[in-house]
């Protein structure tokens, strides 16, 4: 999907000439001093009529178009309501902004130009108002139409952010800045886990990578089946054993740090292209669903290059291990034993239980950079949905600042964590009477069983582990999230360095 261009603009609203022009409003509120209270009386008193009618309230995401018929330079208005005064949030502002940017679309405009809110979250700057504004809209507009044969539907190309002072154009330019940097990353993801999955192999992922490597000037290494044959990578290799793909593990190393030997932040994602379930084959019922069971490493992938994009001064790292999980004649079966690249064995009880191998040994790997932080992320466990529902990620982690920091990046980010226990004592269901441990613990606990599984080969390293399964697919259009794969955590992840970079 082609990016929404946007920029800033010093003026005032009722000299605007714009095709459309969007104002916030809050429920219960009048129309005050400024902006909607100059636009009203060029309107000859329109906008408080439609207020004193309950035409247009201002509630959550309430959204009203208004012709001016020519009485000010902006052709249309869109009016989009914030809610209550007092529970406006950055997640507000973005959901107004998702809802907006659709009704510009459904009237056909090519572009438009959005009031920076009067009303804004208590302790938030215009940096962090702008960016949740212009995440909002970019994501709003997404559509994706590669496999369409007819004819693209309208889109919206351009927005414009107008303030009425100049003091305030340095904070909205970053805010701008980060909004498209991190809107842009999260279409891309999109992008990647709409594309089916006879098209996104893992080979296709490595020439995405390699295709980012070379724009960002980012250094990439992609180990082969031989190569990890060589390392010991047990667990990848059996879970792509059934699989006609070759499997791939990458790396990619940005270093925008000050200090050239600064510790990493190291990210890795799970990245199954597809996830039949193996000999442990899934039901048939909604399966189509698991192209996008490589929605962790296309989150790693794009914020390495959003990363190198914003110019965050830190060191990152972002590992893919990438496989197809398939049935097949030399597939893994249940009972099999897998050594991992840490020389730990897992005994294989299920094979749809493959997330949690290929990253044992992408996290193995990970432990050789010494990282001062490190994150999974994964669409790992059914349990998580059902513990969850789809508004929350689920958190587990050995490091209290390290969740605390990715708990207060998600609610500033609108993609918020819960965080579970990851209990030693959970670890009973994991022996095993044949390995050190199996790769499922039953039903009971099945998001935690998960996590401790993972948490046996990250040492002490400061770790949390991301499961995105409840938020990865949406089963219907939401203000800025649309039907279909969400790439929800993509801007956790990026707020997170942002945040880390301050």
């Amino acid at each position: 999907m082609k990016i929404m261009r946007v920029t800033v603009q010093i003026g005032k609203v009722e000299t605007a000439a714009t095709e459309v022009l969007v104002l916030t409003h809050c429920e219960g509120e009048g129309l005050g001093k400024q902006d909607a209270a100059l636009l009203d009386r060029a309107l000859g008193g329109s906008l408080r009529k439609l207020l004193q009618s309950k035409e247009f309230e201002g509630k959550t995401n309430e959204v009203l178009l208004y012709h001016t018929q020519g009485s000010v330079p902006a052709k249309r208005l869109v009016l989009v309501g914030l809610g209550k005064k007092k529970d406006v949030t950055l997640e507000t502002i973005r959901q107004a902004m998702g809802t907006a940017v659709k009704r510009v679309r459904q009237a056909k405009a090519g572009s438009f130009t959005v009031v920076l809110p009067t009303v804004t979250p208590a302790g938030m700057s215009s940096v962090e108002v702008a960016q949740a504004m212009v995440e909002g809209a970019i994501l709003g507009s997404y559509q994706f139409t590669v496999y369409r044969t007819a004819a693209a539907e309208h889109a919206v190309e351009g927005m414009k952010v107008l303030i009425p002072q100049k003091s305030q154009l340095k904070q909205v330019t970053e805010g701008i800045r980060r909004g498209v940097a991190t809107a842009e990353a999260t279409v891309f993801v999109r992008d990647l886990c709409n594309h089916p999955s006879n098209v996104l192999t893992p080979t296709r992922v490595a020439e995405e990578a390699k295709a980012i490597a070379k724009a960002e000037k980012i250094s990439i290494k992609i180990l082969e089946q031989k190569e990890m044959e060589r390392l010991g990578m047990g667990a990848l290799l059996g879970v792509a054993r059934g699989s006609q793909e070759p499997p791939k593990f990458i790396i990619l190393e940005y270093n925008g740090a000050k200090k050239k030997d600064e510790r990493p932040v190291v990210l890795v994602g799970k990245t199954i292209t597809f996830d039949t379930g193996g000999i442990s084959l899934k039901p048939a019922e909604n399966m189509e669903h698991m192209k996008a069971d490589m929605t962790g490493g296309a989150e790693v992938l794009a914020s390495i290059r959003a990363a190198a994009r914003l110019k965050l001064p830190l060191r990152l790292i972002s590992i893919l291990p990438v496989a197809e999980n398939m049935p097949g004649g030399r597939a893994m079966k249940p009972g099999d034993v897998v050594t991992t690249l840490s020389g730990k064995t897992v005994e294989v009880q299920n094979t749809d239980a493959e997330g949690r191998l290929i990253l044992a040994d992408g996290l193995a790997y990970a432990m050789r950079y010494k990282p001062a932080a490190l994150i999974d992320i994964a669409t790992l466990t059914g349990a998580c949905v059902v513990a969850l529902g789809q508004f929350a990620i689920g958190m587990f982690g050995t490091d209290q600042a390290l969740k605390e920091q990715v708990r207060k990046s998600g609610q500033k980010a609108g993609e918020r964590v819960w965080e579970m226990p990851l209990w030693e004592e959970y670890f009973e269901q994991l022996k095993s009477d044949v390995a050190d441990m199996r790769n499922i613990g039953g039903r009971g606990g099945g998001m935690i069983t998960a996590a401790l599984f993972l948490s046996k080969f990250v040492g002490d390293c400061p770790w949390v582990h991301l499961d995105i399964a409840s938020t990865d697919w949406s089963e219907r259009e939401r203000a800025y999230v649309p039907k279909g794969p969400t790439a929800i955590g993509t801007r956790l992840l990026l707020q997170y360095l942002i945040d880390r970079s301050l």
